[in-house]
């Protein structure tokens, strides 16, 4: 029978970063996972990250899935693939199925970082080909190259739902609507809002009735739900799709924690069935450690770090860190991991309603019931300002870990802060360059640089824009408000590019200069 020093399941982002830092100590590190390809989620992932530069800020996750592989490379970690593994033992005894064999291994540590599994709700029609859930969506766009459908309606407005919604327009698809039971969105309203601009309607405290077609979906019918969750006669809207995707949350797949022993807990604020564990994420039985969602869901950024910590105190479990070197990880990783723990949409905050930021403002109620911030809301946050020539509008207003924008501008003409969860502001003292450094780094495409008067009655908008084909300098179209609606033609006046921009254009768009607050995206004609 093989034996190793630690055994990691799952090769997602907190099971990679945990067998790095394992192995970078010395340890004798197998990652076992049951997919054909490591990186777990984040192969999904082409949107950039949140966070500062040590959570991997403004890179793009499958970037990140293919660092973290390349790091465990380095690191001499094995990663074994279409590895499933079936059972924990005693004496921490792993059976695990590659191809066609079943092996033993054992280990003096495990790590489990299994990840979560897509939540569904049941609707009349919903075991029709076409409904899926959002998490297969992604699968068959970013890593298959195809179309989950042509027109499409999303469930849910969670992080998934509004990131995936994005991604499918992305992908040539036509989303018809958001629809969400709750009575306000539930993830960033950085992403819902770069959804709205593009024309996509939000239904909130609506779900679906039914999804219609015989052999596959060709119809959906949703309505509007009171308090209860009980459809309200009479407010049914019924839309023409052929696909219905599903982003209800994630459930932690805890299932061999459970067999392994380690005692368990019902915990709603962390996705369900999920273990017991201490500050080092140590389950009940010693000597088995668990990261990631198997443990709480979080996003991936907060996987990452809980895998190092995972990595680090198993190895200060079997005698491979010193002390005084554990305590220095161990305090740069919860510095890390706190940082993401705050602002509205800290794990403690979950469920609560927020009325006012950090600083006292009022939350948009636009953003929350619609997924855009209404025109006469807009200039109560700090980042929208007015100065002569080129500068800077971020239309950030909410809470979030997150702060590329004030590394990315040379002349800090940006500032968020070291807290990193609040609000950029614009230092007026200081110049912007028209770089555009901080459109392209900005993770929630909330950031515009805006000449309002350009002195022949017009205004100059430069944006970020991700969509293909991108349209040619000269282009005429029209500019569309951050509702989505047409407010005035537009015409592309410059196109940029760059290595650092990371396949996000920077599109300027000229614009008669009554609208240089009010457009926010340009559609081709």
């Amino acid at each position: 029978m093989k034996r190793v020093d630690l055994i990691v399941i799952g090769a997602g982002p907190a099971g990679l970063s945990a067998a790095i830092e394992a192995s970078s100590r010395g340890l004798s590190t197998v990652v076992f996972d049951e997919n054909a390809r490591p990186g777990g989620q984040l192969f999904k992932q082409i949107h950039k990250f949140f966070g500062s530069k040590e959570h991997k800020a403004k890179i793009r996750g499958f970037r990140i899935g293919q660092t973290l592989l390349d790091e465990a490379g380095k690191a001499g970690v094995d990663v074994v693939l279409n590895a499933t593994v079936m059972g924990i033992y005693m004496e921490k005894e792993v059976v695990v199925k590659i191809g066609e064999a079943i092996e033993h291994i054992k280990a003096d540590a495990i790590i489990v970082a299994t990840g979560a599994s897509e939540n569904m709700v049941t609707f009349k029609g919903w075991t029709l080909p076409g409904v899926i859930g959002a998490g297969a969506a992604q699968t068959m766009m970013n890593l298959h190259g195809v179309k989950p459908g042509n027109r499409i309606l999303m469930l849910g407005t969670g992080n998934v739902g509004l990131v995936v919604s994005f991604q499918l327009l992305q992908a040539g698809c036509e989303v018809v609507a958001l629809a969400d039971a709750a009575p306000f969105i539930g993830g960033y309203g950085v992403h819902a809002s770069k959804v709205a601009r593009t024309g996509v309607p939000f239904y909130l405290s609506h779900t679906i009735v039914e999804a219609e077609g015989d052999d596959h979906v060709t119809g959906v019918t949703i309505a509007e739900v009171d308090s209860h969750f009980n459809f309200i006669p009479g407010t049914e809207k019924h839309f023409d799709v052929d696909t219905i995707c599903v982003a209800v949350g994630l459930s932690p797949m805890s299932q061999l924690l459970k067999m392994a022993g380690c005692k368990m807990e019902d915990n709603p604020k962390r996705g369900g069935q999920v273990p017991i564990i201490d500050e080092h994420g140590a389950t009940s039985v010693p000597g088995i450690f668990a990261a990631g969602d198997v443990a709480g869901i979080e996003e991936a950024s907060s996987a990452m770090i809980e895998g190092r910590q995972a990595g680090l105190y198993a190895a200060q479990y079997l005698g491979y860190a010193e002390e005084d070197e554990f305590s220095k990880g161990e305090d740069e990783l919860d510095a890390a991991l706190s940082g993401l723990r705050q602002g509205m949409f800290a794990p403690g905050n979950k469920g609560k309603r927020i009325e006012k930021t950090d600083e006292g403002i009022p939350i948009s109620q636009s953003l929350l019931h619609h997924g855009f911030v209404a025109d006469d809301e807009i200039e109560r946050f700090p980042g929208v300002t007015h100065r002569p020539g080129v500068h800077p509008v971020i239309e950030c207003t909410q809470n979030i870990p997150c702060n590329p924008c004030q590394d990315a501008c040379p002349k800090k003409c940006i500032a968020v802060g070291e807290k990193i969860t609040t609000l950029p502001h614009i230092n007026e003292d200081n110049p912007c360059v028209n770089c555009g450094m901080c459109v392209a780094s900005c993770p929630g495409q909330a950031i515009f640089l805006i000449d309002e008067d350009c002195g022949d009655g017009t205004a100059e908008i430069t944006l970020p824009y991700e969509f293909l084909p991108v349209p040619e300098k000269g282009s005429v179209g029209k500019a569309l408000s951050r509702k989505g609606e047409p407010v005035c033609d537009a015409t592309v006046v410059n196109l940029r590019t760059a290595k650092t921009f990371d396949q996000t254009v920077l599109l300027t768009m000229k614009v008669p200069k009554a609208y240089a607050m009010t457009a926010r995206f340009f559609k081709a004609e």
